[in-house]
């Protein structure tokens, strides 16, 4: 068929004037002359085009009836097929699950091919291919044994042995001799193993019989084939080459084959159909010869014009009406009809897809229709009563309901549907799917109202402002609050962030500044953000910006200030609380450990004393040489430089003053901690031992800070062991510190590790806590301070009990700081070690 649309009404007119020319330039005496004549030529070609074109379609529909049979017929042989294989595998699962002997088989085989008629006989083969047993019908005996199971067809069984184990599927097989008869072979598989064959004798002629429905062997022939044509089932007529052959309407033999699917393509159904007169040609001649009988009448040369006009007029209205139901049933808007009692009488396609309801099943039917929901149907039949009589027709929103229960919104029009007479004969209703827009719509206004909701209630300023201009596209309410309707605070913020980030040591190219710079790499730069202070606030904000795209397509800047003024007093309160909190820890430990510096200066100042009486005594009595002199008077100046030394160290410990970080040696941390940590140490009887790695770099940090975390550590450390009164063999404290990397990132470890009594477990977790402490006398503010000291240095600070066997036997304090470019003319940096590297 051509699937070109019939000609438009405009094309149709189009056409008309020119046919009427020819009317109007012939003499018309000359007209009436031929006129018998021309009439009878043009009806003679009509009348041809016409019994050819009914002759195409004779021939068409036909050959659509034929295939339509031939593929319904090969389906339900498919389907005997597919069938035929489940009863097999599942023969075959039965065998293999169960010990099967040769007369079970033959039950299992009895029934088996009572199940599927197709089947005249069932052999069992093991996994040699030897036959076990077999089973033929009595009745149907068309395979002898001596025939069918020859030596050829366990060959042939051999040879399609590899394809039957790939597919693990039955397997379709000729069988020699016999060609109307194949091979069914069906694995019997056990624990993944092949142990045996299931081989059936499948009879095609049977196969064909039972797969042909009855209704069609009255109008076509059905064989099973081969792919070149050879019959193995059934027989086609013979195509007789007749007289007429060679004319173009001739008698054409509708035929359709195509290949039976599970047979792999070497079986075909083959469909011809039987020859029917249709007595078209003796009455197109009896019409013809009436016709032109009719047409020798002189009279219907007065009503040729006449004629004529009807004819193009009813080829137009054909095109007219081809043209509209083209629309229809193309158009994605549903279309239905009403009669005026409320009766569908049309649908078209696109209202079927909609509703998926077909069209034989919603014609005719009468309210409720089946596509209403349950529960909308008291309102749609209110609604459907004010529309039958002429009430409420504007656009509704109305829930329909699919076949499968779904439901969806559409969008209903109704108006009158007027018959040519001028009569209403009903209602058209037009459908539209709006499930998706509405679903869209809804989800846009929700996302909308959240989005303007949010940014309306946010503690911070945003603005988006175009760039080149003085347009601000959008600001909520605190911008509004803050800086009035236009773009000045939000020019006076960016300014103020560039400001405050080319004073930070940026690059004047992180300006914002367009010249010469594409939008799209402006787009998809990172924020910039910047702390500036605005004096007409009095506020301290942080402000964030960056460029995007608007959605109008124009390059737009967006900035969102946020109000930081009490951050920044609450930053620098709790600076300033920090300082003095480290400062009184210090003093606190100066004080704990009063007594110990007390004996540790007392030793040089009894020294000095006992040196100067006793050189006081030796002058008196002039007794001393003056090599002896000097040799006391060097010790006496010893002694008191080491003096000097205890207190400036304790001075410069507690000594208050700016944090200020640095490039320091580990080397040098550690001695100074060690110089006063060890004055402790001596009190409490504790052996203080260290290690430091060679070739550390240098760290950035604050001496006195770090200092301070050692100290308390060592002295923790000290105390545990005298509150576990440990004997005087296992009193020890010994201070590790090495390199070491900690998620990839490189730094110094120092750990501090004493045999003291540990940490509870139920104390583990509040061990950092404030005011927790497990000394009677401890204020908990120490181990506190150490973690604000070394997480604010970039580190991290953990606890750990060390066991000996199941006992606690010390705990381990550790802690990383991560490393800084080393000086220039440092020693080389020793190499780092993994998280996984013990410690010495």
């Amino acid at each position: 068929m051509d699937p070109r649309l019939p000609d438009t009404p405009a094309e149709q007119r189009s056409r008309l004037p020119l046919r009427y020319r020819v009317r109007r330039i012939a003499n018309p005496d000359r007209l009436l002359s031929i006129g018998p004549l021309i009439t009878v030529v043009l009806f003679l070609t009509a009348v041809g085009v016409a019994m050819s074109f009914l002759r195409f379609e004779e021939i068409e529909r036909e050959q659509e009836t034929v295939t339509r049979d031939v593929e319904y017929a090969q389906q339900r042989m498919r389907l005997r097929l597919l069938t035929l294989e489940e009863h097999l595998m599942r023969a075959a699962q039965v065998m293999a699950e169960r010990q099967t002997t040769p007369k079970a088989f033959k039950a299992e085989a009895a029934t088996l091919l009572a199940q599927s008629q197709e089947l005249v006989g069932v052999q069992w083969l093991d996994a040699n291919l030897t036959v076990k047993a077999q089973h033929v019908l009595a009745i149907r005996d068309t395979m002898p044994s001596s025939l069918a199971w020859t030596a050829s067809a366990q060959q042939l069984t051999r040879q399609s042995l590899p394809l039957l184990l790939q597919k693990r599927r039955p397997t379709y097989v000729p069988a020699p001799l016999l060609g109307q008869l194949w091979m069914v072979m069906a694995p019997i598989q056990r624990e993944g193993e092949m142990v045996g064959v299931l081989r059936a004798a499948l009879d095609l002629e049977t196969l064909r019989y039972l797969g042909t429905p009855s209704e069609l062997g009255a109008r076509l022939a059905l064989a099973l084939t081969t792919p070149d044509g050879q019959a193995l089932a059934g027989t086609l007529p013979p195509v007789r080459r007749r007289l007429t052959a060679w004319l173009p309407l001739a008698y054409q033999v509708s035929q359709h084959h195509t290949p039976l699917g599970p047979m792999g393509g070497q079986v075909w159904v083959h469909g011809q159909a039987y020859r029917v007169s249709s007595g078209v040609i003796a009455e197109t001649m009896v019409w013809v010869v009436g016709i032109l009988s009719a047409l020798t009448v002189w009279f219907l040369l007065s009503n040729w014009r006449q004629n004529r006009r009807r004819m193009a007029a009813q080829r137009a209205l054909q095109a007219e009406s081809s043209f509209r139901r083209a629309m229809e049933d193309s158009m994605p808007t549903g279309m239905r009809a009403l009669d005026m009692a409320g009766r569908i009488t049309y649908v078209n396609p696109a209202f079927c897809r909609m509703t998926g309801w077909s069209e034989a099943e919603l014609l005719g039917c009468l309210p409720p229709f089946p596509y209403w929901p349950k529960e909308d149907r008291g309102k749609l039949m209110s609604r459907l009563k004010e529309e039958l009589q002429g009430q409420n027709l504007a656009g509704s929103e109305i829930r329909v309901q699919r076949k499968d229960g779904s439901v969806f919104y559409t969008r209903m029009y109704v108006s009158p549907l007027v018959s040519p007479t001028g009569e209403q004969t009903g209602w058209m209703t037009s459908v539209t799917d709006i499930t998706e827009p509405k679903r869209i719509r809804e989800e846009l206004f929700a996302a909308h109202e959240r989005f303007t909701t949010v940014l309306e209630s946010l503690d911070a300023a945003v603005s988006v402002a175009n760039l080149g201009s003085q347009e601000l596209l959008f600001a909520n309410r605190l911008y509004r609050q803050w800086f009035g309707h236009d773009t000045n605070g939000h020019h006076r913020m960016v300014m103020q962030a560039q400001l405050s980030s080319q004073n930070a040591g940026q690059d004047a190219e992180d300006a914002d500044d367009l010249a010469g710079l594409p939008a799209h790499t402006l787009v998809e730069s990172s924020t910039g953000s910047a702390e500036v202070h605005m004096q007409p606030l009095n506020r301290w904000l942080e402000v964030r910006s960056r460029y995007l795209t608007w959605v109008d397509g124009r390059l737009a800047q967006i900035v969102i200030a946020t109000d930081i003024s009490e951050r920044r007093r609450a930053q620098a309160l709790a600076e300033q609380q920090a300082d003095q909190a480290q400062a009184a820890s210090r003093l606190i430990t100066m004080g704990e450990m009063a007594s110990s510096v007390a004996h540790e200066l007392n030793q040089p100042l009894t020294a000095i004393s006992n040196y100067c009486n006793g050189l006081i005594a030796r002058v008196k009595s002039r007794q001393i040489a003056d090599s002896d002199l000097l040799t006391v008077l060097d010790k006496t100046s010893h002694q008191a430089q080491r003096a000097g030394q205890i207190i400036s160290r304790i001075r410069s410990f507690v000594r208050r003053s700016e944090p200020r970080r640095q490039a320091t040696r580990v080397e040098a941390l550690v001695s100074n901690a060690l110089e006063l940590a060890e004055i402790d140490a001596r009190r409490h009887a504790v052996r203080l031992n260290h290690y430091v790695a060679a070739r550390l770099p240098e760290v950035h940090v604050d001496p006195i800070l770090i200092e301070q975390v050692l100290i308390n550590l060592i002295k923790n450390g000290a105390d545990s062991i005298e509150q576990a009164q440990r004997p005087v063999g296992q009193r020890e404290v010994e201070l590790a510190v090495r390199r070491r990397l900690l998620d990839e990132q490189d730094g110094v470890e120092f750990s501090v590790r004493d045999t003291g009594g540990g940490i509870a477990s139920e104390d583990m977790d509040r061990v950092y806590e404030a005011f927790f402490s497990t000394k009677a006398e401890g204020l908990g503010l120490g181990l506190k301070l150490c973690r604000s000291i070394v997480e604010s240095h970039g580190g991290r600070l953990q606890v750990s009990n060390l066991y000996n066997n199941a006992h606690i036997s010390g705990c381990c304090f550790t802690f990383w700081l991560p490393l800084q470019a080393a000086a220039v003319g440092a020693p080389p940096a020793s190499p780092p070690i993994s998280e996984e590297s013990e410690t010495p």
